[in-house]
């Protein structure tokens, strides 16, 4: 396992048992994908309303986010390093999934999830803009609602993890190639000449 595959597993299991521990009645992954779906279709969110946002996923009163420090302190962070990773030169984005330890069938459901949450950050996000975004992105949006829908892999066996393996990376690519559309790249930091 490298690195990047070691954090990807602890990133997970730090948001699930997140989940877990305020008894939450939505999926990790979801509330990862809406962040991202958002932030890709060139939105920003105040700490205040992104802590809604999570206490609305999460199924918590609104004031749950500002009553609990672990919770919000989490979702916080969570939010500038997602930030971060969308904005990285080295495409190194990653959705939150669960790693190869989990049944097929349970990370087939967690990508699904993310798909939901992505397709409803970008919605809420970009609204009916997104009817005369470019024909690659719309086609994008229609992939993944098919990608969504899929509820069951055919088998256990090898092809069907390659399979997931392959969508997953198009679903990764397809959400930077949405944050690269609605996000303008940010200036270099200014060098003065002395």
């Amino acid at each position: 396992m490298s690195v990047s595959d070691t954090d990807k597993s602890q990133a997970f299991e730090r948001w699930a048992n997140l989940f877990a521990t305020h008894k939450a009645f939505s999926h990790p992954s979801e509330l990862h994908g809406a962040l991202c779906g958002r932030l890709a279709a060139g939105g920003r969110l105040a700490d205040r309303d992104w802590l809604a946002l999570v206490c609305e996923h999460m199924g918590l009163p609104e004031s749950a986010g500002a009553a609990s420090e672990p919770l919000a302190a989490f979702m916080t962070e969570a939010y500038a390093t997602t930030l971060e990773a969308l904005k990285a030169a080295d495409m190194s984005f990653q959705p939150l999934l669960p790693d190869d330890d989990y049944e097929l069938a349970q990370r087939l459901q967690a990508l699904s999830a993310w798909i939901r949450g992505f397709l409803e950050g970008m919605a809420l996000e970009a609204g009916s803009a997104l009817g005369s975004a470019p024909a690659e992105i719309r086609e994008l949006i229609e992939d993944l609602v098919a990608i969504s829908q899929v509820s069951e892999a055919e088998d256990d066996g090898e092809d069907s993890e390659h399979q997931l393996l392959e969508i997953t990376e198009y679903v990764r690519l397809g959400a930077l190639a949405v944050f690269t559309e609605y996000n303008p790249p940010e200036p270099p930091a200014s060098q003065t000449v002395h």
